[in-house]
């Protein structure tokens, strides 16, 4: 069984910058094929924003493009998300997913393990 935890999320100010953390453990915990970010506000559907694939091919959401990276370090197992620019609009629960067959990266579905999730709030 793996075990998906997010970090990093806070409160800040339009324009800001965050860094969020997904530390994978347990068994197999580097058998996904696909890793990424998802987000939801309250009210809203999950949303994908960000993806890496096991050949390090990555794929955003129009809606961060150029102001969000993701990356990671396979030594330590930790995926990351590197916001800046952020908006109030991008407030949402952030959650790190992992998935081994992954054919439509921004549907939830596809995804086997998911993280608790960490708040990002931006204030305007």
């Amino acid at each position: 069984q793996v075990q998906l935890a997010e970090s990093g999320g806070a409160s800040v100010q339009s324009g800001g910058s965050l860094r969020l953390s997904c530390t994978a453990s347990g068994h197999n915990r580097s058998r996904f094929n696909v890793m990424g970010w998802f987000r939801q506000a309250p009210g809203e559907e999950r949303e994908g924003v960000a993806f890496l694939d096991i050949d390090g091919r990555t794929t955003y959401a129009e809606s961060i493009k150029g102001r969000f990276t993701i990356s990671r370090d396979s030594a330590r197992n930790i995926l990351y998300l590197e916001m800046s620019g952020l908006k109030p609009e991008d407030t949402a629960m952030y959650y790190c997913a992992a998935g081994l067959y992954v054919a439509d990266r921004f549907l939830p579905s596809e995804y086997s393990d998911w993280g608790q999730g960490t708040q990002v709030t931006v204030s305007s």
